[in-house]
Protein backbone atom coordinates (compact mmCIF):
# COMPACT_ATOMS: atom_id res chain seq x y z
CA UNK A 1 0.00 0.00 0.00
CA UNK A 2 1.37 3.43 -0.97
CA UNK A 3 -0.78 5.17 1.62
CA UNK A 4 -2.01 8.10 -0.44
CA UNK A 5 -4.85 8.28 -2.97
CA UNK A 6 -3.70 11.51 -4.57
CA UNK A 7 -0.94 12.41 -6.99
CA UNK A 8 0.39 15.00 -4.55
CA UNK A 9 4.16 15.06 -4.33
CA UNK A 10 5.62 16.59 -1.20
CA UNK A 11 7.58 19.75 -1.94
CA UNK A 12 10.60 18.43 -0.06
CA UNK A 13 10.89 15.25 -2.15
CA UNK A 14 13.50 14.93 -4.90
CA UNK A 15 14.90 12.19 -7.15
CA UNK A 16 17.37 10.93 -4.54
CA UNK A 17 14.59 10.70 -1.94
CA UNK A 18 12.47 8.74 -4.43
CA UNK A 19 15.23 6.14 -4.59
CA UNK A 20 15.56 6.21 -0.82
CA UNK A 21 11.79 5.72 -0.40
CA UNK A 22 11.84 2.70 -2.69
CA UNK A 23 14.62 1.16 -0.61
CA UNK A 24 12.77 1.86 2.66
CA UNK A 25 9.58 0.37 1.23
CA UNK A 26 11.40 -2.83 0.26
CA UNK A 27 12.94 -3.05 3.73
CA UNK A 28 9.53 -2.67 5.40
CA UNK A 29 7.97 -5.24 3.05
CA UNK A 30 10.72 -7.79 3.64
CA UNK A 31 11.79 -7.27 7.24
CA UNK A 32 8.68 -6.02 9.06
CA UNK A 33 5.39 -6.82 7.31
CA UNK A 34 5.81 -10.64 7.28
CA UNK A 35 6.53 -10.66 11.02
CA UNK A 36 4.04 -8.15 12.39
CA UNK A 37 1.88 -10.69 14.20
CA UNK A 38 4.90 -12.25 15.90
CA UNK A 39 6.29 -8.85 16.86
CA UNK A 40 2.93 -7.99 18.42
CA UNK A 41 2.88 -11.24 20.43
CA UNK A 42 6.41 -10.77 21.74
CA UNK A 43 5.87 -7.01 22.28
CA UNK A 44 9.02 -5.92 20.49
CA UNK A 45 10.68 -5.92 17.09
CA UNK A 46 13.65 -8.26 16.72
CA UNK A 47 17.12 -6.81 17.19
CA UNK A 48 18.03 -8.23 13.80
CA UNK A 49 15.67 -5.68 12.25
CA UNK A 50 17.57 -2.88 13.96
CA UNK A 51 20.87 -4.29 12.70
CA UNK A 52 19.53 -4.61 9.16
CA UNK A 53 18.17 -1.06 9.22
CA UNK A 54 21.57 0.13 10.40
CA UNK A 55 23.36 -1.75 7.62
CA UNK A 56 21.09 -0.16 5.03
CA UNK A 57 21.58 3.36 6.39
CA UNK A 58 18.01 3.86 7.61
CA UNK A 59 18.99 4.73 11.19
CA UNK A 60 20.17 8.27 11.95
CA UNK A 61 19.92 9.26 8.31
CA UNK A 62 19.82 12.93 9.35
CA UNK A 63 22.99 12.74 11.46
CA UNK A 64 26.29 13.96 9.90
CA UNK A 65 28.55 11.31 8.42
CA UNK A 66 31.38 12.33 10.74
CA UNK A 67 29.33 10.78 13.57
CA UNK A 68 28.37 7.68 11.60
CA UNK A 69 25.03 8.95 10.31
CA UNK A 70 23.70 9.13 6.79
CA UNK A 71 24.52 12.78 6.23
CA UNK A 72 20.98 13.51 5.08
CA UNK A 73 18.27 15.65 6.65
CA UNK A 74 14.86 15.44 8.26
CA UNK A 75 13.27 14.49 4.93
CA UNK A 76 14.96 11.08 5.13
CA UNK A 77 13.51 10.50 8.59
CA UNK A 78 10.08 11.63 7.38
CA UNK A 79 10.20 9.13 4.52
CA UNK A 80 10.99 6.30 6.94
CA UNK A 81 8.19 7.25 9.31
CA UNK A 82 5.70 7.61 6.43
CA UNK A 83 6.50 4.20 4.99
CA UNK A 84 6.13 2.54 8.39
CA UNK A 85 2.74 4.25 8.85
CA UNK A 86 1.58 3.28 5.34
CA UNK A 87 2.44 -0.32 6.21
CA UNK A 88 0.54 -0.11 9.51
CA UNK A 89 3.65 -0.57 11.64
CA UNK A 90 3.95 1.30 14.94
CA UNK A 91 6.21 -1.18 16.71
CA UNK A 92 9.63 -0.39 15.25
CA UNK A 93 10.73 2.34 17.63
CA UNK A 94 12.96 4.26 15.24
CA UNK A 95 11.19 7.55 15.96
CA UNK A 96 12.29 7.61 19.60
CA UNK A 97 15.71 6.34 18.56
CA UNK A 98 16.06 9.29 16.16
CA UNK A 99 14.91 11.75 18.79
CA UNK A 100 17.42 10.43 21.34
CA UNK A 101 20.20 10.73 18.76
CA UNK A 102 19.27 14.33 18.03
CA UNK A 103 19.48 15.18 21.73
CA UNK A 104 23.06 13.92 21.67
CA UNK A 105 23.89 15.64 18.37
CA UNK A 106 22.56 19.06 19.33
CA UNK A 107 23.10 19.08 23.10
CA UNK A 108 25.91 16.62 23.75
CA UNK A 109 29.64 17.09 24.11
CA UNK A 110 31.95 16.13 21.28
CA UNK A 111 33.04 13.03 23.19
CA UNK A 112 29.40 11.98 23.70
CA UNK A 113 28.63 12.39 20.00
CA UNK A 114 31.63 10.34 18.91
CA UNK A 115 31.00 7.65 21.48
CA UNK A 116 27.30 6.99 20.96
CA UNK A 117 26.06 8.20 17.58
CA UNK A 118 28.03 5.75 15.40
CA UNK A 119 26.80 2.79 17.41
CA UNK A 120 23.22 4.06 17.28
CA UNK A 121 23.52 4.52 13.51
CA UNK A 122 24.64 0.91 13.13
CA UNK A 123 21.78 -0.38 15.25
CA UNK A 124 24.20 -1.68 17.85
CA UNK A 125 22.70 0.60 20.49
CA UNK A 126 18.95 1.17 20.72
CA UNK A 127 18.09 4.58 22.14
CA UNK A 128 15.29 5.65 24.49
CA UNK A 129 14.26 8.73 26.44
CA UNK A 130 13.02 8.33 30.01
CA UNK A 131 10.81 11.29 30.90
CA UNK A 132 7.42 10.19 32.20
CA UNK A 133 7.01 9.00 35.80
CA UNK A 134 4.06 7.45 37.64
CA UNK A 135 3.34 10.85 39.21
CA UNK A 136 4.65 13.20 36.51
CA UNK A 137 3.69 13.17 32.85
CA UNK A 138 3.47 16.41 30.93
CA UNK A 139 4.58 18.41 34.00
CA UNK A 140 8.29 17.67 33.76
CA UNK A 141 9.14 20.07 36.57
CA UNK A 142 7.44 17.61 38.95
CA UNK A 143 9.70 14.66 38.25
CA UNK A 144 11.10 12.95 41.33
CA UNK A 145 13.93 10.88 39.85
CA UNK A 146 17.14 12.14 41.51
CA UNK A 147 20.76 12.11 40.43
CA UNK A 148 23.35 12.89 43.11
CA UNK A 149 26.99 13.53 42.21
CA UNK A 150 29.50 11.63 44.34
CA UNK A 151 33.17 10.92 43.61
CA UNK A 152 32.89 11.62 39.89
CA UNK A 153 29.70 9.63 39.42
CA UNK A 154 26.01 10.39 39.42
CA UNK A 155 23.79 7.98 41.32
CA UNK A 156 20.27 7.84 39.90
CA UNK A 157 17.28 6.80 42.00
CA UNK A 158 13.64 6.78 40.92
CA UNK A 159 11.30 5.22 38.38
CA UNK A 160 9.87 5.88 34.94
CA UNK A 161 6.83 4.57 33.10
CA UNK A 162 5.51 4.35 29.52
CA UNK A 163 9.06 4.39 28.13
CA UNK A 164 9.25 3.54 24.43
CA UNK A 165 12.12 1.13 23.62
CA UNK A 166 12.51 0.80 27.39
CA UNK A 167 13.13 -2.93 27.70
CA UNK A 168 15.50 -3.17 24.73
CA UNK A 169 17.31 0.14 25.16
CA UNK A 170 21.09 0.10 25.36
CA UNK A 171 21.30 3.85 25.88
CA UNK A 172 18.72 5.90 27.77
CA UNK A 173 18.51 9.68 28.03
CA UNK A 174 17.28 9.90 31.62
CA UNK A 175 15.50 13.07 32.76
CA UNK A 176 16.54 13.66 36.38
CA UNK A 177 16.63 16.28 39.10
CA UNK A 178 20.19 17.21 40.04
CA UNK A 179 18.93 20.09 42.20
CA UNK A 180 15.45 19.39 43.61
CA UNK A 181 15.12 22.92 44.96
CA UNK A 182 15.73 24.75 41.67
CA UNK A 183 12.51 23.96 39.78
CA UNK A 184 13.06 23.68 36.03
CA UNK A 185 16.65 24.86 36.48
CA UNK A 186 17.36 21.76 38.54
CA UNK A 187 16.61 19.33 35.69
CA UNK A 188 19.51 17.55 33.96
CA UNK A 189 19.78 14.79 31.35
CA UNK A 190 22.06 11.81 31.90
CA UNK A 191 23.15 9.19 29.35
CA UNK A 192 22.77 5.74 30.89
CA UNK A 193 24.32 2.69 29.27
CA UNK A 194 22.06 -0.10 30.46
CA UNK A 195 24.34 -3.10 29.90
CA UNK A 196 25.71 -4.17 33.26
CA UNK A 197 24.27 -1.14 35.03
CA UNK A 198 23.92 -2.24 38.63
CA UNK A 199 20.66 -1.10 40.21
CA UNK A 200 18.92 -0.61 36.86
CA UNK A 201 15.86 -2.79 36.32
CA UNK A 202 13.29 -3.12 33.56
CA UNK A 203 9.83 -3.74 34.97
CA UNK A 204 6.80 -4.81 32.98
CA UNK A 205 6.56 -4.51 29.23
CA UNK A 206 3.15 -2.85 29.30
CA UNK A 207 0.05 -4.34 27.67
CA UNK A 208 -1.41 -1.54 25.58
CA UNK A 209 -4.64 -0.83 23.71
CA UNK A 210 -2.74 -0.54 20.43
CA UNK A 211 0.78 -0.46 19.03
CA UNK A 212 1.20 -3.97 20.40
CA UNK A 213 4.59 -4.58 18.83
CA UNK A 214 6.10 -1.52 20.50
CA UNK A 215 8.31 -2.14 23.51
CA UNK A 216 6.83 0.18 26.15
CA UNK A 217 8.12 -0.44 29.66
CA UNK A 218 8.52 0.52 33.28
CA UNK A 219 12.05 1.36 34.41
CA UNK A 220 13.50 1.41 37.92
CA UNK A 221 16.71 3.04 39.16
CA UNK A 222 18.23 2.23 42.53
CA UNK A 223 21.49 4.12 43.03
CA UNK A 224 22.45 3.48 39.42
CA UNK A 225 25.93 4.83 38.79
CA UNK A 226 26.62 6.97 35.73
CA UNK A 227 29.98 8.67 35.04
CA UNK A 228 29.91 12.44 35.40
CA UNK A 229 31.13 12.57 31.79
CA UNK A 230 27.71 11.25 30.75
CA UNK A 231 25.91 14.41 31.84
CA UNK A 232 24.45 15.57 28.53
CA UNK A 233 26.27 18.71 27.43
CA UNK A 234 28.54 18.63 30.46
CA UNK A 235 26.62 21.17 32.57
CA UNK A 236 23.96 20.63 35.23
CA UNK A 237 20.60 22.37 35.13
CA UNK A 238 20.33 22.48 31.34
CA UNK A 239 17.90 19.57 30.97
CA UNK A 240 14.69 21.56 30.75
CA UNK A 241 16.20 23.82 28.10
CA UNK A 242 17.42 20.78 26.17
CA UNK A 243 13.90 19.34 26.25
CA UNK A 244 12.28 22.55 25.04
CA UNK A 245 14.77 22.88 22.18
CA UNK A 246 14.31 19.29 20.96
CA UNK A 247 10.53 18.90 21.38
CA UNK A 248 9.65 20.64 18.05
CA UNK A 249 11.60 17.89 16.22
CA UNK A 250 9.70 15.20 18.11
CA UNK A 251 6.30 16.81 17.58
CA UNK A 252 6.88 17.32 13.87
CA UNK A 253 7.78 13.65 13.67
CA UNK A 254 4.47 12.86 15.38
CA UNK A 255 2.66 14.99 12.79
CA UNK A 256 4.39 13.17 9.92
CA UNK A 257 3.24 9.81 11.28
CA UNK A 258 -0.30 11.04 11.95
CA UNK A 259 -0.90 12.46 8.48
CA UNK A 260 0.56 9.37 6.82
CA UNK A 261 -1.75 7.25 8.99
CA UNK A 262 -4.74 9.34 7.86
CA UNK A 263 -3.72 8.78 4.25
CA UNK A 264 -3.40 5.05 4.92
CA UNK A 265 -6.90 4.92 6.46
CA UNK A 266 -8.32 6.65 3.39
CA UNK A 267 -6.52 4.28 1.02
CA UNK A 268 -7.72 1.09 2.70
CA UNK A 269 -11.28 2.39 3.07
CA UNK A 270 -11.49 3.46 -0.56
CA UNK A 271 -10.28 0.02 -1.65
CA UNK A 272 -12.78 -1.72 0.63
CA UNK A 273 -15.81 0.35 -0.38
CA UNK A 274 -15.08 -0.20 -4.06
CA UNK A 275 -15.11 -3.97 -3.54
CA UNK A 276 -17.80 -4.36 -0.87
CA UNK A 277 -21.31 -4.60 -2.31
CA UNK A 278 -24.56 -3.63 -0.57
CA UNK A 279 -28.05 -3.51 -2.08
CA UNK A 280 -26.69 -4.74 -5.39
CA UNK A 281 -23.95 -2.18 -5.93
CA UNK A 282 -20.50 -1.22 -4.57
CA UNK A 283 -20.64 0.59 -1.25
CA UNK A 284 -18.69 3.45 -2.79
CA UNK A 285 -21.59 4.27 -5.14
CA UNK A 286 -23.75 5.29 -2.19
CA UNK A 287 -23.79 9.02 -1.63
CA UNK A 288 -23.14 8.79 2.11
CA UNK A 289 -19.98 6.76 1.49
CA UNK A 290 -18.69 9.11 -1.18
CA UNK A 291 -19.37 12.18 0.95
CA UNK A 292 -17.71 10.66 4.01
CA UNK A 293 -14.60 9.78 2.01
CA UNK A 294 -14.62 13.18 0.32
CA UNK A 295 -14.45 14.74 3.76
CA UNK A 296 -11.60 12.46 4.82
CA UNK A 297 -9.68 13.23 1.63
CA UNK A 298 -10.13 16.96 2.22
CA UNK A 299 -8.74 16.72 5.73
CA UNK A 300 -5.88 14.49 4.58
CA UNK A 301 -5.01 16.90 1.78
CA UNK A 302 -5.08 20.01 3.97
CA UNK A 303 -3.03 18.23 6.62
CA UNK A 304 -0.51 16.96 4.09
CA UNK A 305 0.22 20.42 2.73
CA UNK A 306 0.67 21.82 6.24
CA UNK A 307 2.92 18.94 7.32
CA UNK A 308 5.03 19.40 4.19
CA UNK A 309 5.63 23.01 5.23
CA UNK A 310 6.60 21.82 8.72
CA UNK A 311 9.02 19.21 7.35
CA UNK A 312 10.69 21.88 5.23
CA UNK A 313 10.99 24.17 8.24
CA UNK A 314 12.74 21.44 10.24
CA UNK A 315 15.10 20.92 7.28
CA UNK A 316 15.77 24.67 7.14
CA UNK A 317 16.22 24.95 10.91
CA UNK A 318 13.34 27.41 11.28
CA UNK A 319 10.77 25.21 13.05
CA UNK A 320 9.43 26.69 16.30
CA UNK A 321 7.69 25.18 19.30
CA UNK A 322 4.35 26.90 18.67
CA UNK A 323 4.01 25.68 15.07
CA UNK A 324 5.11 22.18 16.07
CA UNK A 325 2.37 22.15 18.72
CA UNK A 326 -0.21 23.20 16.12
CA UNK A 327 0.97 20.46 13.77
CA UNK A 328 0.93 17.78 16.45
CA UNK A 329 -2.50 18.81 17.74
CA UNK A 330 -4.22 19.14 14.38
CA UNK A 331 -2.85 16.01 12.73
CA UNK A 332 -3.38 13.64 15.65
CA UNK A 333 -6.88 14.91 16.41
CA UNK A 334 -7.73 14.71 12.70
CA UNK A 335 -6.41 11.15 12.57
CA UNK A 336 -8.67 10.18 15.47
CA UNK A 337 -11.75 11.57 13.71
CA UNK A 338 -11.00 10.27 10.25
CA UNK A 339 -10.05 6.73 11.22
CA UNK A 340 -13.30 6.53 13.19
CA UNK A 341 -15.27 7.59 10.10
CA UNK A 342 -13.38 5.09 7.96
CA UNK A 343 -13.92 2.23 10.38
CA UNK A 344 -17.67 2.93 10.32
CA UNK A 345 -17.76 2.27 6.59
CA UNK A 346 -16.40 -1.23 7.16
CA UNK A 347 -19.44 -2.10 9.27
CA UNK A 348 -18.95 -5.10 11.54
CA UNK A 349 -15.75 -6.05 9.78
CA UNK A 350 -14.22 -2.81 10.97
CA UNK A 351 -14.48 -4.09 14.54
CA UNK A 352 -12.48 -7.24 13.77
CA UNK A 353 -8.77 -7.04 14.59
CA UNK A 354 -7.93 -9.08 11.49
CA UNK A 355 -8.78 -5.96 9.46
CA UNK A 356 -6.06 -3.30 9.25
CA UNK A 357 -8.59 -0.51 9.90
CA UNK A 358 -9.36 -1.94 13.35
CA UNK A 359 -5.66 -2.13 14.23
CA UNK A 360 -5.13 1.41 12.96
CA UNK A 361 -8.05 2.62 15.09
CA UNK A 362 -6.35 1.20 18.19
CA UNK A 363 -2.87 2.34 17.14
CA UNK A 364 -4.04 5.89 16.46
CA UNK A 365 -5.47 6.62 19.90
CA UNK A 366 -2.18 7.10 21.73
CA UNK A 367 -0.91 9.59 19.18
CA UNK A 368 -2.99 12.25 20.93
CA UNK A 369 -1.14 11.43 24.14
CA UNK A 370 2.55 10.74 23.54
CA UNK A 371 4.90 13.54 22.60
CA UNK A 372 2.70 15.87 24.66
CA UNK A 373 -1.06 15.48 25.05
CA UNK A 374 -3.55 17.46 22.99
CA UNK A 375 -4.34 19.48 26.10
CA UNK A 376 -0.69 20.47 26.51
CA UNK A 377 -0.53 21.40 22.81
CA UNK A 378 -3.53 23.69 23.32
CA UNK A 379 -1.83 25.31 26.31
CA UNK A 380 1.32 25.99 24.28
CA UNK A 381 -0.75 27.47 21.45
CA UNK A 382 -2.80 29.56 23.88
CA UNK A 383 0.37 30.98 25.42
CA UNK A 384 1.56 31.93 21.95
CA UNK A 385 -1.70 33.82 21.46
CA UNK A 386 -1.09 35.70 24.69
CA UNK A 387 2.18 36.95 23.21
CA UNK A 388 0.48 38.28 20.09
CA UNK A 389 0.46 42.09 19.89
CA UNK A 390 -2.93 43.66 20.50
Amino acid sequence: MTGTVTSHRSSWMDADLDIYRDAVRRFVAEEILPHQDRFARQQHVDRSVWHKAGELGFLLADIPEIYGGGGGNFAHVAVLMEELAYAGDYGFGVGVHQIAANYILHQGTEAQKRSYLPRMARGEMIGAIAMTEPGAGSDLQSIRTRAVLHDGEYRISGSKIFISNGAMADLIVVVTKTDPNAGSKGVSLLLLETKGAEGFKVGRVLDKLGQKAADTSELFFEQVRVPASNLLGGAEGQGFRHLMVELPYERTLCAVTAIASTEAALRMTLDYTRQRRAFGKPLFEMQNTRFKLADVKTQATVGRHFVDVCVQRVIDGTMDADTAAVAKLWTTETLGRTVDECLQLFGGYGYMMEYPIARLYADARVQRIYGGTSEIMKEIIARSLAREPS
